[in-house]
């Protein structure tokens, strides 16, 4: 079965390789995709209580606020 296929939502403003913390949209639901840096720090991650299966990652403002802007 193929991977449902992703739409790029917004992306960090200073990626310069491609490969940057991005907002992703799944185009056959209505979820969504977070690309970030992931969050390995035991006292932050132990904050956020994940439960398994769960992971957490960290993305820029501008990433979002991009996003939310071209939503105006």
């Amino acid at each position: 079965m193929a991977a449902e296929p992703l739409r790029k939502l917004s992306g960090s403003p200073d990626c310069k390789n491609g490969t940057c913390p991005t907002l992703w949209a799944k185009t056959a639901t209505d979820d969504y995709v977070v690309q970030g840096y992931v969050i390995s720090d035991p006292e932050e991650l132990a904050q956020l209580a994940l439960p398994e299966g769960e992971t957490a990652v960290r993305i820029p403002a501008a990433v979002l606020e991009e996003y939310f802007r071209a939503q105006r």
